[in-house]
């Protein structure tokens, strides 16, 4: 759970750093491309980069839950997990009571169920954090280009003028 936790306050870290630098972009030096078109290039990679970053960051920390409802007979074929809320979430409050005093007069029954709950938690956060690894990859080789290319054109226009 505090890998979950911890996912979804780094998805949360990055789509609140790419809003911000996108946000400041569009603000101040979108107005000014008309003037200063050699800007057009660093804009652009900062630009999309964030947004790329930004994207993949909402994929990581938006909820999964299934919206295939499981029965009780499912649980009994062990066709569902009813520790494991994407699959719990949809039924009715009776079976998962029903279902829950099932398990628990059967543990060997209880301990698969756990262990299957836990890799579906795993499951998930691989997914997560794989989201993740994207993320902070197009923000850190945005944020690499976007700084360079600025510095590319400064250094020009430095060169340039008299």
């Amino acid at each position: 759970m505090d890998l979950t936790s911890l996912a979804d306050n780094k998805a949360n870290m990055m789509i609140s750093i790419n809003g911000i630098i996108m946000s400041i972009i569009l603000a101040s030096v979108a107005p000014k491309l008309d003037s200063n078109p050699w800007l057009l290039l660093p804009t652009i990679l900062l630009l999309v980069g964030s947004l790329i970053s930004m994207i993949f960051a909402i994929l990581a920390a938006r909820p999964r839950v299934s919206h295939d409802p499981i029965t009780l007979s499912d649980l009994k074929n062990s066709k569902g997990n009813i520790l494991f809320f994407g699959n719990f979430a949809n039924m009715a409050e009776s079976d998962f009571v029903i279902g829950l005093e099932e398990l628990m007069q059967d543990k060997p029954l209880i301990y698969d169920t756990m262990m299957r709950n836990i890799h579906s938690l795993g499951s998930v956060l691989n997914k997560k954090f794989a989201l993740l690894q994207v993320a902070y990859t197009s923000f850190m080789i945005a944020l690499s280009l976007g700084v360079a290319s600025f510095l590319v054109v400064f250094i020009w226009l430095a060169l340039r003028s008299p």
